[in-house]
């Protein structure tokens, strides 16, 4: 599957990558102007950007919408993000934490099931900068098949950039919720560890090497969106909740 799905995705996102996602605005040939809204959202006691676009940007791409029909917070402190459709245009959800934290242990704790997630669905849990040294000081927790309804794995830990030997590692994420899943980053090494509610580990891996960012501008995200912008495959809008965001520097 990594052979087949993932490249055609890293190179969306690669390509997305290069409007820089933070920028106020942001053009490209046949891409819409990108801009963080002027909207914020406080979740798990910190301040979170809801990013917004007029048309198709990365990743996916996909066009980003900062309504809060996508993007909200209940009366539980639950964040909740949707891929909704309206005016016949299918919109995805992301939110930016607005500072950067650096080393230190990233948890977030899901209230939603992700194993049954659509084909075209993908969650992401992640650090990324604007800045293009150290491969955007990318981190990811994601969950996806692909677009591959066939594929025996629907989850993954990568340290960017992912087609490097030993920088990417896939597993099963079960039905089963809630679940939390982290990574701690430090200076020389990624640890990742993925729970069940019990405790039960789902996953874990730690990587090591050079392709270990030092920190910097990253921000914290989290998204939702599609993968190659394509609906999903039962044509239902989706919805993920979060029940929490801790950090905490070890």
């Amino acid at each position: 599957m990594f052979r087949s799905q993932l490249p055609r995705r890293r190179r969306l996102l690669v390509v997305a990558a290069s409007f820089a996602l933070l920028a106020t605005t942001t053009t490209a040939a046949g891409a819409g102007a990108e801009t963080t809204g002027p909207r914020t959202i406080a979740f798990s006691g910190s301040s979170w950007t809801v990013k917004a676009s007029t048309g198709l940007v990365g990743p996916g791409p996909n066009v980003f919408s900062d309504s809060p029909e996508n993007v909200w917070v209940d009366a539980f402190g639950h964040l909740h993000m949707r891929i909704t459709h309206r005016d016949g245009r299918w919109l995805a959800a992301e939110v930016i934490l607005d500072k950067s934290l650096g080393h230190g242990t990233y948890r977030f704790n899901v209230a939603s099931p992700l194993g049954q997630l659509d084909p075209n669905v993908v969650l992401g849990l992640f650090t990324w900068s604007d800045d293009p040294a150290y491969n955007n000081r990318e981190i990811d927790i994601e969950f996806a098949k692909w677009g591959d309804a066939t594929a025996t794995t629907n989850a993954q830990y990568v340290v960017q950039p992912y087609g490097s030997p030993g920088n990417l590692f896939s597993f099963v994420q079960p039905a089963g919720a809630p679940t939390s899943h982290q990574f701690t980053w430090a200076s020389n090494r990624v640890t990742f560890l993925s729970t069940t509610a019990a405790g039960a580990t789902i996953a874990s891996w730690q990587h090591r090497g050079r392709d270990v960012p030092k920190p910097g501008d990253e921000r914290t995200r989290i998204n939702l969106w599609l993968d190659g912008g394509a609906p999903p495959t039962d044509g239902n809008e989706v919805e993920v909740v979060l029940s929490g965001f801790t950090f905490s520097r070890r």
